[in-house]
């Protein structure tokens, strides 16, 4: 009797740890063969779920089971969700459900203008890049501005974070917040000090960080150089003004490398070689270290600049017309012995 009864305990245990199992490993278990992101966009169904779901998930019988039965059919959240080792079914769904996606990175670069950003912001969202144009153009109306591209100076070059599914006006929000508060009572006191407006402070800074190539220790001194230009009445004559005059024309496809003296007389309002006076507006979208620059320039008598080829990235200023020929006459040897066309 006694064995009986032992024997009926030990199948039940059996038993029990076999359907126990089964639903462990069902809800629970790992069930990802591979890490991946799944895209679920606002107007997917049950079926493109699960064709996405397939290629992370090692069980895809095991996920349709319990996406069903907690209704994923009926409730889920657009986003871009994270598929990782160790997760099991059960987490899964409610992830989608919940909404509980994972960021993604953007870095904003020193674009053009506006549209070139958006076209490559957009690789990484559910949206266009047409409606995220038409998005940030209904914003620019509403600031007052004729198009997307006047809202060029809210963006700071950078690495942010955003969700796929980011929406244009989410995304201008990180932007015009960033802005606001960068430009605070400090800052504001020097551009009054300053004597220029904002839109030229920006164009000067956009000049400032494409001839110093981004590097921070030479900001301030090209700063210096451009504003005694300005404040001399001369013309800015930066050779990065007229490479975006022409890149412009040609919506960035076919950029230039090299400024010659046939691009000097490029029509644009850019070109500030073929006008006095700073540009309309920024030539690319700037960092905040060349913000700072205009608004703290070195005090210096420089008026030419000009690459140094011993310090590649680098540059020598002087005052002097007969110092700066020969820095050229140097620079210009450089490049054609580097076949640099």
């Amino acid at each position: 009797m006694k064995k009986a009864i032992l024997t009926i305990i030990l199948l039940v245990f059996v038993i029990g740890g076999f359907f126990g199992f089964r639903f462990y490993t069902k809800y629970y278990g790992n069930n990802i063969k591979k890490d991946g992101y799944v895209l679920i966009p606002h107007n997917a169904n049950f079926n493109q779920i699960l064709d996405s779901a397939t290629q992370y998930v090692d069980d895809k019988e095991a996920f349709e089971s319990v996406a069903k039965e907690k209704e994923l059919d009926k409730y889920f959240k657009a986003g871009r969700y994270h598929f990782q080792k160790g997760l099991g079914n059960a987490k899964l769904v409610n992830m989608i459900k919940a909404g509980n996606q994972s960021e993604n990175s953007f870095r904003i670069g020193d674009f053009g203008d506006v549209y070139q950003m958006l076209g490559k912001v957009t690789k990484k969202t559910e949206l266009d890049s047409l409606q995220f144009v038409n998005g940030l153009s209904t914003i620019a109306k509403e600031k007052g501005y004729s198009s997307a591209e006047d809202l060029k100076k809210y963006f700071f070059i950078d690495t942010y974070n955003f969700f796929w599914t980011v929406t244009p006006q989410e995304f201008f929000k990180k932007f015009n917040d960033q802005y606001n508060e960068f430009w605070n009572s400090e800052r504001k006191a020097k551009e009054e000090q300053s004597g220029l407006t904002r839109d030229q402070i920006y164009a000067l800074a956009s000049i400032v960080y494409k001839e110093s190539g981004g590097k921070k220790d030479e900001m301030k001194t090209i700063a210096g150089l451009y504003l005694n230009r300005y404040r001399k009445d001369m013309k800015l004559q930066s050779d990065p003004t007229v490479i975006y005059a022409i890149n412009k024309q040609t919506n960035f496809k076919e950029p230039i490398k090299r400024v010659f003296y046939k691009h000097l007389s490029t029509p644009s309002p850019y070109n500030t070689y073929a006008n006095k006076g700073i540009p309309p507006g920024p030539i690319c979208v700037v960092d905040k270290n060349s913000v700072d620059a205009i608004l703290n320039a070195e005090k210096n008598d420089y008026i030419f600049m000009c690459a140094d080829p011993a310090r590649l990235g680098y540059h020598k200023f002087t005052a002097s017309a007969e110092q700066h020929a020969i820095n050229a006459k140097a620079y210009q040897d450089w490049l054609n012995s580097k076949n640099i066309k």
